[in-house]
């Protein structure tokens, strides 16, 4: 049997937007960075159907146009599930769901550095997503992404340039992959 790695991201269960919404997004006026920004629903069920080894379709979701695409994923059961983005610990239900918890903890300039760039490729210019930043996404950071700090397993410090942290994640993820770890399930490991 040959051992599977899906890496699936929050970003692709924004909600879809009212028109009044997507006019704020593209003038940089609107709040992605707040949880009611996700269909977490819909994120929900996805994750469930995932976790009981079943065949999904996964939104996808256009930044530039600040859309949900017709076309979506299919995504098929995998022996290892990787979900990441800034509030995957935000809601109890979806938080509960993950039998390792990882927080990637940043300094905020180099969070703020890759925004820009990232956002500059979006076409958004340097003014908008700097206003965005200090509006939207840092209030949003403090009040929701860090608060979830607390419900981590492990917290990786420094991001990518933690290459001792990255590597024992990988040896963990290969040791599942390997058979070394049997598949388990959180409440199980807490006496549930």
């Amino acid at each position: 049997k040959q051992r599977k790695v899906l890496i699936l991201s929050q970003d692709r269960f924004y909600k879809v937007l009212t028109a009044e919404q997507k006019a704020k997004a593209l003038k940089g006026q609107y709040n992605f960075d707040h949880p009611d920004a996700f269909d977490n629903d819909l994120m929900h069920t996805t994750l469930k159907n995932i976790v009981e080894g079943k065949t999904v379709e996964v939104p996808a979701y256009d930044f530039v146009t600040h859309s949900r695409l017709e076309e979506t994923t299919v995504v098929y059961p995998a022996d290892v599930v990787l979900f990441e983005g800034i509030l995957v610990f935000y809601s109890q239900d979806i938080r509960d769901m993950f039998h390792l918890r990882l927080f990637v903890d940043t300094d905020s300039d180099v969070r703020l550095s890759r925004r820009v760039l990232r956002d500059m490729k979006r076409g958004r210019d340097l003014e908008q997503i700097l206003t965005q930043y200090t509006t939207f996404v840092k209030p949003a950071f403090e009040e929701f992404c860090l608060p979830t700090k607390k419900y981590a397993d492990v917290i990786i410090p420094r991001g990518v340039d933690n290459m001792v942290a990255i590597n024992l994640i990988v040896q963990h993820i290969q040791d599942i992959l390997n058979g070394d770890i049997c598949k388990w399930q959180r409440g199980a490991v807490n006496g549930h």
